[in-house]
């Protein structure tokens, strides 16, 4: 696991629950996507977020290399399909597909229309 740096601040305590599960699906995602930067993976709880029909359910940070993954009120298989989609998004920024990107918010994938592509090979390959 040198890729992955976990933090569990979920209530659930999520990575605690299905550590053994996580930590081999992100060892076959890293093998699978062959990303070379170690990334972040942060489970948090957000039932306010959870509560929204279109609530967040993760999102990459590639300026700290760090996935925050929301996991109130969500099945494993989700949080799992969640993960994946990020981590497209870090071997994108790993192979620099994100140099000279400025993300001025948090719906820039929607905005921007050269983003988007990104967002469209994330939930592909995810």
């Amino acid at each position: 696991m040198d890729f992955f740096n976990i933090s569990d601040k979920s209530e659930e305590q999520y990575y605690k629950q299905h550590g053994k599960d996580f930590d081999s699906f992100l060892d076959h995602c890293q093998s699978t996507l062959e990303f070379d930067k170690p990334v972040g993976v942060n489970f948090e709880s957000d039932q306010e977020n959870a509560s929204k029909l279109l609530g967040r359910t993760a999102f990459y940070d590639p300026n700290e290399l760090r996935i925050t993954i929301y996991t109130s009120n969500r099945h494993p298989k989700d949080v799992l399909r969640s993960l994946a989609h990020e981590l497209v998004h870090h071997m994108q920024n790993c192979k620099g597909s994100f140099d000279n990107v400025t993300f001025e918010s948090e719906t820039y994938a929607q905005e921007d229309g050269g983003l988007r592509k990104f967002e469209e090979q994330a939930y592909l390959e995810g």
